[in-house]
């Protein structure tokens, strides 16, 4: 024989209960089957309603019982074709709540002896409707009510079974029974005075267990609307994956910690028996489901699963008049039984200074009073202070009984939540290793699952979300980039990069779903105006894991954004160089920020465009070696100028292509004026571990006074028609000398300066053609011959893969 229970969501459609009936048809006709279904979905919550609003004198709950009437009488007439007697039947079932109801409402009251009465109505109903439905079909089934089996005490809404006269009931009625299908309701029992009562929110699946337990069935089988137990809440975890096979305990922690397709006490009777207990999904009953019984250790993934429970409360009692008290913990735990709180977990320092537990929040208030009321007379004398009450935290659990032969578990787990900035409030971790728990904030829920699931069961695949400000000319060709390379950074890297925020000066969108490559551009159309501030909000709040912004403007007030970004772990992938090239005091603060909080600030692109230049600095400087002197050009956009700008030529056109064909900035006095390659040696002096400001760099102009003192981008132009005679003598006289112009930033004996220079064919820089960037590391390990980086160093795709290049690092964070 088979045990099969169907859940609310099996039996929430008239379409889903077809579906209930072709499983169990086929099932019976290998051997009998017993159906235990749960009440059709919804109404046993509607029931619940209706009687809370009846209880509070609300003539309301007449509707709400006219809703739960109406949902019955309509499946039985879709199931039944009208059948008058399955008609009548319900009918008389609704009568008897009604005058339940009204009862409820004369009285004032709602007791849990009338709540349980209230509650059953559900089961009572469904396993009607459906018992005709088969008969209806031509399929014989019998209905049999679950209360003359199973019996209980009269602890009314958490009732106990009486095991001994209940298996007793089962088995002797289906030694008799010749009926290949009967069908039960769920959750549903009754004391031994016949009294109805219920096993709890979830105790269909209970029903189902008790009866496989009694009548030693092979199998039990649970039929929900997922396919089987998942690694973690698929609706939270998308990577979330079904688990094949898990032994009963592994089960029993996943189902306390929040798993809802499994009612923990489900457990216990196929436990005893050893029963198979498989999940199983109505609507794709093809699918292999999730097998749950005795387990060999494994070699595997000690992991099974990561669950959780929300709405959870941390009380804190704690005083100095605790530490070596004998007692303290059994007057704690003795009070909040007598109150009927459910403690979900438990930790204690060894100092006995304090413990801390974990309550449902709906307890909270009780428990806190009722702690308080016990320990009154230590709190008169203040050796024990009064109940700390955290409230809006959750508990997160790792689950699998083979993690106690596996180290750095917990090092793993709480390393990985705090890299994406979720705080531990308590942790507790029994001696069986079975689950490691903490308590987290609500918020941080969804991050924290999603984080960990990715460390323990997607092969340490990282997912990288990308807050992208400025998609300009950059900004686009970074984009088209990702949208290339992203299944190359998938199959290869175990990299997933998803792009969920972006703005540019106009628009800005920042979505909980992935924006589409294809077609960013009308998504962001789209979107709200731009604001700095509530990107940086909407950011924040999103709380994803592994979260990035990318600053691809040169906004000062982006820049000063960073810091706010870092103290939320959001890593900082920057092309603007205000930033690192500001005050030595922010400068410094971010570095101490992005360690602090573990959000890598990133700004290759400040100095070399694409060029790996602050990369091959930090590597020097951490392998031991002492940077002795720098020499670079790491302007493409001077260089661009001064390699098209011969003898003869205006460098007014030389210029105004540079800037047409982006190799400047949109006011090129930035570039010409020298405080963008000041900048840049700078960044690489700060980096090199100097402490030294912008105004400490000598920066020995090329352009003229008339130049520098423009007024706007228009101004300067023509400023540069009206002084061409200047830079026509500039270059004829380097020309002259059979030298080429050239202007080099250095870094010698802690002194920084940057300036155009005439250089001769022996200097390394001579060659250096179009837009190309060079720089000569001089160190202690390469005194002579230097450490040479060299390449294009200016342009939109360059510069947009040297932000792609800081974005992959950040995989190994």
């Amino acid at each position: 024989m088979r045990v099969l229970k169907f859940g609310g969501t099996s039996v929430g459609s008239v379409e889903n209960i077809e579906k209930v009936i072709a499983i169990v048809a086929n099932q019976s006709k290998l051997q009998p089957v017993a159906v235990v279904v749960s009440a059709v979905g919804g109404i046993t919550d509607l029931l619940l309603k209706a009687g809370t609003l009846a209880a509070q004198k609300d003539e309301a709950y007449k509707d709400v019982f006219q809703e739960i009437h109406q949902k019955h009488t309509a499946f039985a007439k879709a199931l039944t074709a009208t059948d008058t007697l399955v008609t009548a039947d319900i009918g008389q079932l609704m009568s008897h709540l009604d005058d339940l109801l009204n009862g409820i409402f004369l009285i004032n009251e709602l007791s849990p002896k009338t709540l349980d009465k209230l509650a059953a109505f559900g089961e009572l109903t469904s396993s009607r409707i459906i018992t005709a439905a088969f008969n209806h079909k031509g399929i014989e089934a019998k209905l049999k009510d679950s209360r003359t089996l199973i019996k209980t005490d009269a602890q009314h809404t958490k009732a106990s079974v009486l095991y001994a006269e209940t298996n007793q009931n089962i088995t002797s009625y289906f030694a008799e029974s010749k009926s290949k299908i009967t069908i039960l309701g769920g959750f549903i029992a009754s004391t031994r005075d016949g009294e109805t009562s219920t096993l709890g929110r979830g105790g269909s699946d209970f029903t189902a267990a008790i009866l496989a337990a009694a009548l030693n069935v092979d199998q039990l089988e649970i039929w929900t609307d997922v396919s089987g137990m998942f690694s973690a809440n698929p609706k939270l975890v998308k990577q979330a994956k079904p688990i094949n096979d898990i032994s009963y305990h592994e089960a029993m922690e996943l189902s306390h910690f929040g798993a809802k397709v499994l009612y923990p006490p489900t457990i216990v009777p196929a436990l005893s028996k050893n029963i198979p207990i498989y999940i199983k999904n109505t609507m794709a009953p093809e699918e292999a489901g999730t097998r749950i019984g005795q387990q060999e250790q494994a070699n595997g993934n000690p992991i099974k699963g990561i669950s959780h429970i929300s709405d959870i409360a941390l009380l804190t009692l704690e005083g100095a008049g605790m530490v070596g008290t004998s007692g303290i913990s059994k007057r704690l735990f003795e009070v909040l039984s007598q109150q009927q709180v459910n403690i979900i977990l438990i930790t204690q320092a060894s100092s006995e200074h304090s413990i801390c537990i974990g309550v449902m929040e709906a307890d909270a208030l009780r428990a806190k009073t009722a702690i308080e009321t016990e320990f009154a007379y230590e709190l008169s004398l203040h050796r024990i202070d009064p109940v700390i009450v955290e409230t809006e935290l959750a508990v997160i659990a790792l689950v699998g009984e083979s993690m106690k032969s596996h180290q750095g578990i917990s090092g793993k787990m709480f390393s990985t939540l705090g890299k994406n900035n979720v705080n531990i409030r308590a942790i507790a971790q029994g001696a069986s290793e079975k689950n490691i728990s903490a308590v987290i904030a609500e918020k941080d829920v969804k991050k924290a699952l999603n984080s960990l699931h990715e460390v323990f069961f997607e092969g340490n695949r990282k997912q990288i979300n990308l807050f992208i400000m400025g998609v300009g000319n950059v900004g686009g060709r970074l984009l088209a980039q990702i949208k290339q390379q992203r299944k190359f950074l998938r199959d290869n890297l175990n990299l997933n990069l998803r792009v969920m925020g972006l703005s540019n000066s106009r628009t800005m969108l920042v979505s909980k779903e992935p924006i589409d490559l294809d077609n960013w551009e009308s998504q962001l159309a789209g979107g709200e105006d731009a604001d700095i501030l509530r990107f940086r909000e909407s950011v924040i709040a999103l709380n994803q894991r592994n979260s990035v912004f990318v600053d691809i403007t040169a906004n000062e007030p982006v820049a000063m954004a960073y810091e706010e970004y870092m103290r939320n772990s959001i890593s900082v992938v920057a092309c603007n160089k205000i930033a690192a090239a500001g005050s030595y005091a922010y400068y410094s603060n971010l570095k101490r920020l992005s360690r602090k909080y573990n959000a890598p600030f990133m700004f290759e692109t400040n100095v070399g465009a694409g060029l790996p230049i602050i990369d091959t600095l930090q590597n020097l400087i951490a392998s031991g070696d002492r940077i002795v002197k720098i020499q670079a050009v790491l302007s493409g956009s001077l260089n661009f100028v001064f390699n098209n700008f011969r003898s003869g030529d205006s460098f007014y056109d030389v210029v105004q292509q540079a800037k047409d064909e982006g190799y400047t900035e949109p006011d090129p006095r930035i570039d010409l004026s020298g405080v963008d390659v000041a900048r840049k040696i700078l960044i690489l002096a700060r980096e090199s571990g100097q402490a030294i400001e912008l105004d400490d760099i000598v920066n020995t102009p090329f352009l003229t006074k008339n130049n520098l003192e423009s007024t706007d981008v228009p101004h300067f132009f023509e400023t540069l028609k009206e002084d061409a005679s200047h830079f026509e003598k500039l270059v004829s006289d380097a020309s002259s000398k059979g030298e080429r112009l050239k202007y080099v930033a250095q870094l010698d004996n802690g002194k920084s300066s940057v300036g155009l220079q005439s250089v001769g064919p022996d200097s390394p820089f001579y060659n250096l053609e179009g837009s190309d960037n060079i720089v000569l590391f001089y160190t202690e390990r390469y005194p002579e011959q230097p450490l040479i980086v060299k390449g294009a160093g200016a342009g939109g795709d360059v510069t947009a893969s040297g932000l792609f290049s800081d974005i992959i690092r950040l995989r190994q964070d």
